[in-house]
């Protein structure tokens, strides 16, 4: 601990230093001479007289180096049953192709890419050739209704569209082309290209003079391959969107030249992994994650990332995971907690788990949303390694907090993502913007500069970024979410702010109430949110989902529930309602929606989230949340 407190406190105190020696870790075209340019708050901006190239360091390199039969990605799709390995050097060559084929099609350093795809080789190969020629790429989950792509595709404005014919689910295929063609019409930009990957499951009808056959656009580009183009460290690598308040999605910026530091910090510091380990981030490229550690991360450090296109569960059972540790040889899995409570009330014993010998694996990490000490305590006794929480966002792109396995392991708190990872300088401030004591919840917020890898600002709209991180207390980034630092500095994030709520004048969080409920042997996850009183102004309710297999009484579980968290909390919580569901709506990525709940349950119409995962789900409970409790 005292390592990494000194640690921790010269990377605030002297970020420039501290970020300054961590340049080492990636190869530069022009080394920079000064790390942090803070010259225009309350913008800042990392190594802004360096260049570089962030496909160079995410591939040549190593192949440069003697790596180029070092194995780099995994590809394991149970949906479709294929499996296929690229080592290093076989990836430069396609993605060196892929890349002259855009170049072919006009793209431009500055330029944006759309990338519509499903966890196919095809989504990496992209990715990392709009880095290779310095264009922007904009990733978008795959299956995003035609309206929420064609938002984003009128704000980035790409010159090339890259998707494919289908996704594929357990029990659907999900036919990508005319959602695609369906955007297009809505928006008013239009691409100059759109290039399609034939998949055998479907194939997708082409639009004459528009539409490109990726196979044969690869056939193509492999008489003009292009080479790593030049850089500056501040120049866009992607834009991510993420939901606005307002309807519009913010575009979050990551630069290329701080970000590859912070890739290439974070996986050995954060999560123990090197050059040559294998490493699994059950993610979707999609998602932060996926940019930040199935892509960029495991590929600047040397080793080797899974790209797995299938469920925890249902593809074909709760052995999933499993299976794809022990055949590939995964040291570390990422996962969010959802996959491991779904996996939980599946196979509540682990039976599925002990089919497979997991005997090189080292650790689970678990991030995305609250880790509640049920699901903790489940995967630790089933797996007997280290389940580690950490905490971050998309705007982030890596952890704020975490337990450093890598550089100092510390003992494991259940519902804590143990500390803050060296250059965030994480505070608790209340509604006046006044750092409270430990112990005490109050909003979680960054002291600036934020350290590398962070974004700089919305993509074309410096003005919002400001509003909506930096304004609510000068000189701090609001994270949005609240919680509270123990005596012991460990961070314990309760969830988002606005799931704050006011009973009768008490401010509780309905984290704390879940962690109770969580923890009751009969239940698979749950979500508590605040519906709106006209006694109290707001009061607690309840959902509950158990587990396979539980046959007792609904009714009891409820009534030991609210016995549970009048012990535990307190009767001011005045918590009094449970509802047995057989299911909570979620997004792709496994939150759950409790906003859009509160607000079905408030009389509202709420519009349904793009990124829900099955709105089925929603209908279902929306006469629940509707009732009178």
């Amino acid at each position: 601990m005292a390592d990494y407190e000194a640690l921790h406190r010269r990377s605030i105190e002297d970020p420039e230093g501290f970020w300054g020696e961590q340049t080492t870790l990636v190869d530069w075209i022009r080394k920079p001479t000064r790390a942090l340019d803070s010259d225009r708050p309350p913008f800042h901006r990392w190594y802004p007289d360096g260049t570089l190239n962030t496909c160079y360091n995410a591939l040549d390199r190593h192949v440069v180096a003697g790596h180029g039969d070092r194995t780099a990605l995994v590809y394991d799709s149970p949906v479709t049953g294929a499996k296929q390995t690229f080592t290093y050097a076989e990836l430069v060559e396609q993605v060196a192709t892929f890349a002259g084929a855009l170049r072919g099609f006009g793209v431009e350093k500055g330029d944006r890419v759309v990338i519509y795809l499903p966890m196919i080789p095809e989504a990496v190969i992209a990715m990392l050739a709009c880095a290779r020629i310095g264009a922007v790429h904009s990733v978008v989950f795959g299956g995003f209704a035609p309206h929420e792509l064609a938002v984003r595709i009128d704000d980035a404005r790409p010159k090339v569209v890259v998707t494919a014919s289908c996704g594929i689910e357990p029990t659907r295929l999900v036919e990508y082309k005319p959602m695609v063609d369906r955007a297009l019409d809505l928006a008013d930009h239009a691409p100059d290209a759109v290039v399609v990957k034939q998949r055998p499951q479907v194939e997708a009808t082409m639009v004459e003079g528009r539409d490109h056959d990726w196979d044969l656009v690869m056939r193509a580009g492999r008489t003009a391959p292009a080479e790593c183009v030049e850089v500056a460290a501040t120049d866009p690598l992607y834009v991510l969107y993420t939901s606005g308040t307002t309807g519009k999605p913010k575009g979050i910026v990551r630069d290329n030249g701080g970000h590859a530091v912070a890739m290439a910090w974070s996986l050995p510091n954060i999560y123990d992994v090197h050059a040559g380990q294998v490493w699994w981030a059950a993610s979707d490229v999609g998602w932060v994650v996926g940019h930040s550690y199935i892509v960029y991360a495991p590929l600047i450090c040397g080793a080797t990332t899974v790209l797995y296109e299938g469920k925890p569960v249902g593809t074909p059972d709760a052995g999933a995971f499993w299976r794809v540790v022990a055949e590939h040889g995964v040291e570390a899995l990422f996962t969010a907690p959802t996959a491991i409570r779904a996996i939980k009330k599946e196979d509540p014993g682990a039976e599925r788990l002990a089919e497979h010998d997991l005997s090189h694996f080292r650790t689970l990490f678990l991030a995305g949303e609250r880790l509640d000490p049920d699901t903790y305590t489940w995967a630790t006794e089933a797996l007997g390694v280290p389940v580690v929480d950490n905490w971050w966002q998309t705007e982030t792109g890596w952890p704020i907090a975490a337990n450093l396995r890598g550089l100092a392991p510390m003992p494991i708190k259940p519902g804590s993502p143990t500390v803050p990872v060296p250059g965030y300088a994480v505070e608790i401030l209340d509604e006046h913007g006044e750092p409270v004591p430990p112990g005490t919840e109050g909003a979680i917020c960054l002291r600036l500069p934020l350290p590398p890898g962070t974004l700089p600002t919305l993509w074309g709209d410096d003005d919002r970024y400001v509003a909506s991180y930096l304004s609510t207390f000068d000189g701090y980034y609001l994270s949005g979410d609240g919680g509270y630092l123990d005596d012991d500095g460990y961070l314990f994030v309760m969830g988002r702010t606005d799931d704050v709520i006011n009973v009768a004048g008490h401010r509780l969080s309905t984290g704390s109430m879940e962690a109770v409920i969580a923890a009751h042997p009969a239940v698979a996850e749950c979500a508590v949110i605040g519906v709106a009183d006209p006694l109290k102004g707001q009061l607690p309710r309840g959902f509950v989902v158990l587990k396979a297999g539980v046959t007792d009484d609904p009714d009891d579980i409820g009534r030991e529930l609210v016995a549970r968290v009048r012990e535990e909390i307190g009767a001011v919580a005045a918590f009094r309602d449970v509802t047995v569901v057989g299911g909570l709506p979620k997004t792709r990525s496994g939150k759950i929606l409790r906003k859009t709940m509160r607000e079905i349950a408030d009389g509202k119409e709420p519009a349904v989230p793009s990124t829900i995962e099955d709105p089925g789900v929603l209908d279902t409970l929306r006469p629940t949340l509707r009732r009178e409790p």
